[in-house]
């Protein structure tokens, strides 16, 4: 059954309500709306005219801007120098969300790339030479998982890697992003991902973890990036999901994170803020968006709220958010952006990619349904809702780590 798509004149309603009192952020927000507003109506119009399935992904120039991105990046990635292995992970990804494949030269020297990352004490650096950090280890892992060749999985020293991670380790269960470095929930986060999907974790060397990031979750609903801070998107899908990763999820307060997670969504532009009083962006379709399938699991394995929760689909509007994605964030020439007016980038088409791939997908238990705004040619592949590779990458890693013991490492 095709999905039905919001009218322009009922989205025009929703306009932000000043109330006469005027102020930066409402004249921002106003601007925002109306430029998606624009979007909407030029889209509609066309829907009538055309009597097509749109709106429609645009695969083979995303793929085009994507595949040259491997190869050459402009001067305006020079700031990114530290990051190289992200800018492989949103690459590498965002390819296997449109069902594509990298070719065996691309993988082999992608790999080679990473492995000169890879830190002789263990962990991955944001380029050859450079100090080893949990977010570009993050990345580095999940690139490997996704190319998934038996040299990628491979380069992955896991007993080096257990020693350096109980380096980080702080005695409140914290973890500094690297030695001596700055500490918050992505560390966390960080830690147990690549942890668990390398097969190299243990209670000892998250010790008191499940506390620390309690004591992050405000009265809001959210998380922080550290105990007392704003709740913010991204550090909200750190904190929940690294419960998750170690079990420990039914003690954070699933309620308040349900009411503040659902509030985040925009009632006009259909996608998500990351914080109270801000603008939309893309990369929190994933980042906000994410949050839903890991709480409807929780949720529906309560016995309270089991039977109430919707069968076949996420605890949010999936049509809004695929049309502020499809609508809003694509760039004419391929790769999909934060906001209408702002320029595409890499990490901006691999969140909001993701984000639409949640969308798109409800898998729970025996229950699966596919709600794809327009024809076939928007369907992304699953993404695994906690390490935000897709599901075969996720098993295929897996598969390889599990059956390896688990490194001893001496922790204090």
């Amino acid at each position: 059954m095709p999905l039905v798509r919001r009218r322009h004149s009922d989205l025009a309603d929703r306009r932000f309500k000043e109330e006469k009192v005027f102020t930066n952020t409402s004249l921002e927000q106003r601007n925002t709306e109306e430029a998606c507003l624009r979007l909407f109506e030029k889209a509609e119009a066309a829907l009538t005219e055309l009597d097509d399935d749109l709106p429609v992904l645009n695969r083979t120039k995303t793929m085009g801007f994507l595949r040259r991105g491997l190869r050459q990046l402009s001067e305006g990635y020079e700031c990114l120098d530290a990051s190289r292995p992200w800018l492989v992970y949103w690459i590498v990804h965002s390819i296997e969300l449109l069902g594509e494949e990298l070719t065996e030269k691309d993988k082999s020297n992608l790999v080679k790339f990473l492995a000169l990352c890879q830190d002789p004490d263990g962990g991955f650096a944001g380029g050859p030479g450079q100090l080893a950090h949990l977010a570009p280890t993050y990345a580095a892992v999940n690139s490997l998982a996704i190319i998934g060749t038996e040299e990628a999985l491979g380069i992955v020293d896991r007993q080096k890697l257990a020693g350096w991670l109980n380096k980080l380790r702080c005695s409140d269960g914290s973890f500094t992003m690297h030695i001596d470095g700055e500490l918050d929930i992505r560390g966390v986060y960080c830690a147990l991902s690549v942890a668990r999907l390398t097969n190299i974790f243990s209670p000892a060397l998250f010790h008191n973890t499940d506390q620390w990031l309690l004591r992050c979750q405000t009265y809001e609903g959210g998380f922080g990036g550290v105990p007392g801070m704003e709740a913010h998107g991204g550090y909200s899908f750190c904190g929940l999901a690294a419960l998750l990763l170690m079990g420990k999820e039914r003690l954070a307060n699933l309620d308040t994170l349900l009411s503040w997670s659902v509030h985040r969504q925009m009632s006009l532009e259909g996608g998500f803020q990351g914080r109270t009083n801000k603008l939309v962006d893309g990369c929190y379709s994933f980042w906000q968006g994410g949050l839903f399938p890991l709480l409807h699991k929780m949720l529906s394995d309560t016995t309270e709220m089991s039977g109430s929760l919707p069968s076949q689909h996420w605890l949010l509007d999936q049509v809004a958010l695929q049309e502020y994605i499809l609508i809003c964030c694509q760039d004419h020439r391929g790769g999909l952006l934060d906001k209408p007016g702002k320029s595409r980038d890499f990490y901006h088409t691999c969140y909001t990619l993701s984000g639409l791939s949640v969308a798109q997908h409800f898998s729970l238990g025996q229950s699966y349904s596919l709600n794809v705004l327009g024809d076939s040619r928007n369907e992304l592949v699953p993404t695994h809702p906690i390490y935000n590779i897709c599901l075969s990458s996720a098993a295929r890693a897996s598969a390889y780590y599990d059956h390896l013991p688990i490194p001893d490492v001496e922790t204090s």
